[in-house]
Parts: C-alpha cells; structure tokens; sequence
C-alpha cells in the first residue's frame, strides 16, 4: 500500500495493537480505484474476518477527524469517501459521477439482505423476481398451445423452480450478450474471427 499523505497520517491514529486501524481503512479506500464505499464494500476489501461493525466504528473516528465523510442517500444507504480538502463537499464530483453508475443491487451485501436492512436493494430484487416471475409464466402458456414441455422437474416444488429460473437467467444473461455485440458490431460480430479469438 501506498504512503499516506501528510494531512492523513497526521490525523491518523497509529495505534496498531486494533484488530483493524484506521490507517488500514484509509489505504484501502485510497489504494482502490473507486472514489466511494459502503460499509461493507470496505469490509469485504480490508479482511473478510472484520465484521462490519468494526469496520463502522473506524468509519466514525476517521469522521470525528475529519478524514472521511459520508453522505447518506434514500433507502438508509450510506457512503464514505475520503474527505480531501480540496473536494466539494458533501460528494466529490469522481464520485457523484459513479454514484449515478452504481445499482442498488450493488450496494445489497448478504447480510444486509438477511437483515432486511438496504430497502432500495431488497425492492429491486423483487421487481426482478417479478419480471422473471412473469417471463416464466408466458414460457408456460407457449409450452402448454405447443404441448412442449421443456421445464426442469424435481419431487421439491422450489428446488424445480429454482432450476427453472437458473435456466431462464442463464438465456436471458447470454441474449444479452448476444444482443449488445449485434449493436456494438452488427451481424458479422457473432462470427469469430482470429482478432477476436487472441486474447490481447
């Protein structure tokens, strides 16, 4: 990891007798190419065996300090970034140009999932599964007028519909791929050629 600066190293407490020092969280957050983080984005980059709740309580003494500043957005999400002084509070701009890149499927963790705990991210989860649900069901009424019937059977109902819907997915994500390279290249990008099959 790269040197601290000046300004940080000076605030920083240098107690390393912490499971997880505030110094270790800033060299992540500057060492990574993202200009903002949740929690738990942090947590998964410092070490998987920090729970989130510490890696909070360094979060909120780096703010006390004036090192890191986060902005809170709808649906109780929260994001940190490193409080440069010559940043536009409260979000410098590299990250306010991410942010309207970012999903709310890319803030959800497991455990905030398990918890209930990133509304904006459950919500769109379930729009998902809504949209596959109503895929499934007009895949079902195309195979009940054709008497064809190409659904994955299993004893266990869910197991039969988790299968189901991997299948669905599984099409749908190769579609797309196949659709974004017809508009990136047109019809001739789906036949491979020799600068496409040498990896660069």
């Amino acid at each position: 990891m790269s040197a601290l600066p000046a300004w940080i190293d000076d605030r920083t407490d240098h107690d390393l007798d912490k499971k997880l020092t505030q110094r270790h969280v800033v060299e992540t957050m500057l060492d990574a190419e993202r200009p903002f983080f949740s929690a738990e984005q942090i947590r998964a980059r410092v070490s998987p065996d920090v729970s989130k709740e510490t890696v909070r309580n360094r979060l909120i003494e780096l703010r006390e300090i004036d090192v890191v500043a986060a902005e809170t957005y709808p649906e109780s999400i929260t994001l940190y970034y490193v409080n440069h002084p010559e940043s536009n509070w409260p979000l410098a701009p590299a990250a306010k140009e991410a942010l309207s890149h970012e999903t709310p499927l890319e803030t959800l963790s497991l455990s905030d999932f398990v918890r209930l705990r990133n509304p904006a991210g459950i919500r769109t989860l379930v729009l998902a599964g809504f949209q596959l649900c109503l895929v499934l069901f007009v895949l079902g009424t195309v195979a009940a007028l054709t008497t064809v019937d190409p659904a994955i059977g299993s004893e266990n109902g869910l197991w039969a519909a988790a299968a189901n819907l991997f299948a669905v997915c599984f099409v749908l994500l190769f579609a797309e791929r196949i659709a974004r390279t017809v508009r990136n290249d047109g019809p001739r990008g789906l036949v491979p050629t020799r600068d496409r099959s040498v990896s660069k």
